[in-house]
């Protein structure tokens, strides 16, 4: 795909295949108040209120704190209540775990306590300077390190805010028992604590519907004719012998060649692309939401972030073939502020 044919970040369509793309971006426009869809650095919270707590974002295997890794803007046409609406996905990068995933849903009816009636400006703000926002508008105070939900504080200076202790003794050991009592710079001295990922913007374009024929079929009695008996039977048993796996395969590959930089498919109730015929979950392997409704596909990550995550400087690093995300068919609203939905890993092992 030509870089120029690449429109500007959008949400998704309910209904249709799109496909996201990793960009840079200004900082500006990956913030709360301009619903981005992107990758890593710190989450851009839409709902101000009722964050996901340290424990719902610990690794659900090791107990670790989890790593923001992605968020999705995708708000349903129809829906009052969702009228601004994110998926947010975190995983463990602890090794040598490296292996939870949990995944959030967030959303707020155009009118409401957070944000402006009106379209986000286009235009970047005048303000000079970065900070890190380390305080959302309702008051919740988010984690030096991480960004998420921080109840703990700096016993010394009380204003430091973090999600667990693994994060204060890391904040403490790479700065803060420095910067502690210089609280005027608290908010623009936070080092690098080698947690987050990358930040990107994914940029949102619309899949093409018209798919080239890969293979050219030849003429079969021509092909019959320039062979042994033997050598046909052979070829038979072999394609009768084709495992699923390979199909399977086969077919990603295939469908990727198109748009080999895709790092995200998003298409709600659509059917998501596995990477393998092993490991692909049936009806019965996706929890009902806790409102009883079943969940759909909505979307999947894929492989090629991997590329953009610089995930190997700590060892051993996350890894997947598809992230595949289900959320609930009624978009309940259970008044819990960030409902917990499901994520379905299928790892690149498990392709032949």
């Amino acid at each position: 795909m030509a870089e120029a044919a690449r429109g500007a970040a959008a949400a998704p369509r309910p209904g249709r295949v799109e496909l996201g793309f990793a960009e840079p971006a200004p900082a500006w426009r990956l913030r709360s108040e301009q619903f981005p869809s992107k990758v890593g650095g710190r989450p851009a919270w839409l709902g101000a209120a009722g964050l996901p707590g340290p424990g719902a974002l610990c690794c659900p295997r090791c107990g670790r704190p989890l790593a923001f890794l992605l968020q999705v803007y995708a708000p349903l046409p129809g829906r009052p209540d969702a009228f601004h609406r994110g998926l947010f996905l975190f995983c463990c990068r602890e090794p040598p775990c490296c292996s939870g995933l949990r995944v959030f849903r967030n959303q707020l009816p155009r009118k409401n306590e957070f944000y402006s009636y009106e379209p986000p400006s286009e235009n970047p703000p005048k303000e000079e300077g970065e900070s890190l926002h380390l305080q959302l508008n309702s008051g919740a105070h988010l984690c030096r390190v991480c960004g998420c939900l921080g109840p703990k504080t700096c016993s010394r200076c009380h204003q430091a805010h973090y999600c667990s202790k693994e994060h204060q003794m890391l904040d403490w050991r790479l700065g803060h028992k420095q910067a502690c009592t210089q609280l005027d710079n608290l908010d623009h001295t936070v080092p690098d604590h080698n947690f987050l990922f990358p930040e990107f913007e994914i940029v949102i374009e619309t899949e093409d519907e018209i798919m080239p024929e890969v293979v050219d079929k030849e003429d079969d009695t021509e092909v019959t004719g320039s062979m042994g008996e033997a050598l046909e039977e052979e070829l038979d048993s072999m394609a009768k012998h084709e495992s699923r796996e390979d199909r399977v395969f086969q077919k990603f590959k295939t469908q990727i060649a198109l748009e080999p930089e895709q790092i995200l498919r998003y298409g709600r109730g659509v059917e998501p692309m596995w990477i393998s015929g092993e490991n692909i979950p049936q009806e019965k392997d996706i929890p009902n939401c806790p409102c009883g409704a079943k969940r759909i596909f909505e979307f999947q990550v894929m492989p090629q972030l991997l590329n953009h995550l610089q995930a190997d400087r700590l060892g051993k690093s996350v890894d997947w073939g598809v992230l595949a995300v289900y959320t609930c068919t009624e978009n309940c609203n259970l008044g819990t502020g960030y409902t917990e939905e499901f994520v379905w890993k299928q790892d690149i092992t498990d392709t032949p």
